[in-house]
Parts: structure tokens; sequence; C-alpha cells
């Protein structure tokens, strides 16, 4: 079994987003590092090369691959801001339909700039995946 390739790294998380050349991206990027550290309360943390995560969580498959990933975080992609929602968007229909402008995929939540989408509605689905990873994983 291979080990997981992104893992926590000692790079600075500021420096990273300081880095980010589109000035709304790299505006977005601070606005969610600042949601993400309130609602965690968790410090953020480099993972890879260029994923921001918030604390971490140890998870174990029935299939025996286990590993350890952040509870949330997000990462400055070309074309889109990822968000990472651990826990997946099936149980927060009602959320998602007040969401506005976004795409997801298994457990990422796509947008392309944070003005698209009600932050009010993100920290709702933040707190509630991060709430659901900590009591699955405590």
């Amino acid at each position: 079994m291979s080990d997981l390739k992104t893992k926590p790294t000692d790079q600075d998380v500021e420096s990273f987003l300081n880095a980010i050349e589109d000035e709304q991206k790299r505006a977005d990027c601070f606005e969610l590092l600042e949601l993400m550290t309130d609602i965690t309360g968790e410090p953020p943390k480099m993972w890879g090369k260029s994923m921001v995560g918030f604390g971490s969580y140890h998870y174990k498959y029935d299939s025996g691959r286990e590993g350890d990933w952040f509870l949330t975080g997000f990462s400055p992609r070309k074309q889109n801001l990822s968000i990472y929602i651990m826990t997946g968007f099936d149980k927060y229909e009602e959320i998602m339909s007040r969401l506005g402008k976004y795409k997801t995929g298994s457990s990422c939540l796509y947008v392309k700039k944070l003005a698209d989408i009600d932050t009010e509605q993100l920290k709702l689905l933040v707190k509630k995946s991060e709430e659901v990873i900590r009591k699955r994983y405590s």
C-alpha cells in the first residue's frame, strides 16, 4: 500500500498566500484563512505545496488503508478556489440550495470567487462538516 503523498509541511502559509498573483484570489484566500481559523480554532498549515489545511484527523478504512488529513481547507487553483468539505455535500441540500454559484466534486467545492457565494452559508457548511469529522474520528 502506498503512502499518501500530501502531508503537512513547514512552508509558511502567509508567504504562500502573498505569492498569489491574482489580487482577488489572494484576498479571497485570506478571507478563507480567517473564516476557517475562526470556525475550527486550529492554526493553518500547508499540506503539500498548495493546500492550506486546518486541524487533522486520522482515518482508517475497512480495506486497511489509513492516513492523516485536514478537517477542512482550501487551495487557490488556476481555474477556481477549491474548498475542501471532507464530509461531501449529500447531507447539506438546504445549505447548498442557498450557497450561490459553485461546482462540486466528491469533497471539493469549486468557486471562481467568494463573491459568487453566500459566505454565511459557507461558514455553516464548514462548521457542520468539521463537527461531523471531529465526532466520527475522535
